[in-house]
């Protein structure tokens, strides 16, 4: 490769990004169609295996997320909003027992100057927070109210996402062939190496660790709930939604439902069957969940998670979000390739 050509590169990497930044609101719904198509374009490949037709594939894979995506409207939205309302409400309560039970112990048995939670100080800061939420809330439906053009757009895109999704789920072998078909015949096997490197560890994370992390918060909010725990839901769908992360989930799944145990049934015993429902959880991701959905394949390391997707979001505001597992996937193979051919250089090897 010459040195024009890698200016070349460069300069339309350099133009790529430039253009993402400006178009980020107009692209936002096609990323998140391309996602959504991208989940589902196995399952329309594992349906084409039993003769069906791309097209009726893609009808069943599509009806199916839909019905899935109505199902968490309407099941699982009205109830994470009374668990939310039920937390807040029991706060006085949960302050009165750190403040008799949990206080008092520290107090004696570390030797801690801890300050008793003051109840009405802390219904007063959530009552004018929460008044002042109502308030930006006013505003902008005020605002929208006044503004037919955001509403417009804001339908238009909401429109968009599935009518997109359908239209790359049936064409995504299509467009896949089609790109290869444009690549320079000198360059496309090392190209087509990298896409299946990037593609594998995009499945690992991605789609493997997406479904892992949507059954997880299912088995936890089934655990919570099967031993009574009122916010079950709620702190089973966070535990699922951060183990992203290896061990964060059950962490932070543990710690709230433990608090939440003790505040509810005032009793340590409890706390006996809530370990026993994470321990499951943890042992269902380690011998079925993850090597049923994820298999062998490397995916992203969990810092590199993090910090693509907060860079992505500083960068780029939600598009850059979607963005940020692919770009840094891409980033990833790069690296491991620059990292061998390192490796093997004489610079490395010559002593």
């Amino acid at each position: 490769m010459t040195d024009s050509q890698k200016w070349l590169i460069f300069a339309f990497i350099a133009v790529g990004a430039w253009l993402i930044y400006l178009l980020a609101p107009v692209l936002m719904p096609f990323a998140f169609a391309a996602m959504l198509a991208y989940l589902g374009d196995p399952l329309a490949d594992r349906l084409e295996t039993y003769h069906l037709s791309r097209t009726s594939s893609v009808i069943v894979v599509f009806s199916v997320m839909t019905l899935i995506l109505v199902l968490i409207l309407l099941l699982l939205v009205p109830q994470l909003e009374y668990q939310i309302a039920r937390f807040i409400s029991n706060l006085p309560a949960y302050a009165a027992w750190l403040n008799q039970t949990v206080i008092p112990w520290a107090q004696q048995q570390l030797d801690l100057d801890i300050k008793p939670i003051e109840i009405n100080e802390l219904i007063d800061v959530f009552k004018s927070h929460w008044q002042k939420a109502g308030g930006i809330a006013a505003t902008v439906m005020n605002s929208l109210s006044r503004s037919g053009a955001v509403i417009a757009a804001w339908l238009m895109n909401l429109l968009l996402i599935p009518v997109v999704t359908f239209y790359l789920l049936r064409d995504w072998d299509k467009l896949v062939a089609n790109i290869y078909d444009l690549l320079p015949r000198r360059i496309a096997p090392t190209a087509v190496k990298l896409a299946t490197e990037v593609n594998s560890v995009l499945a690992a994370f991605v789609r493997g660790q997406f479904y892992v992390m949507l059954a997880l918060g299912g088995i936890y909010s089934i655990g919570l709930w099967i031993t009574g725990l009122d916010l079950a839901l709620l702190i089973g769908m966070v535990a699922g939604l951060v183990s992203f992360v290896p061990y964060l989930g059950a962490i932070v799944g543990i710690v709230m439902a433990c608090l939440a145990a003790l505040v509810q049934f005032q009793d340590a015993v409890y706390l006996i069957p809530v370990a026993i429902v994470f321990m499951v959880g943890q042992a269902l991701e380690g011998m079925v969940l993850t090597p049923l959905l994820v298999g062998d394949k490397i995916g992203l390391h969990p810092v590199a998670v993090i910090f693509a997707v907060l860079a992505g979001g500083q960068l780029f505001g939600f598009l850059g979000i979607l963005l940020a597992l692919p770009v840094a996937s891409v980033i990833m193979v790069l690296l491991r390739h620059a990292h061998d051919i390192y490796r093997d250089s004489v610079f490395y090897s010559k002593q």
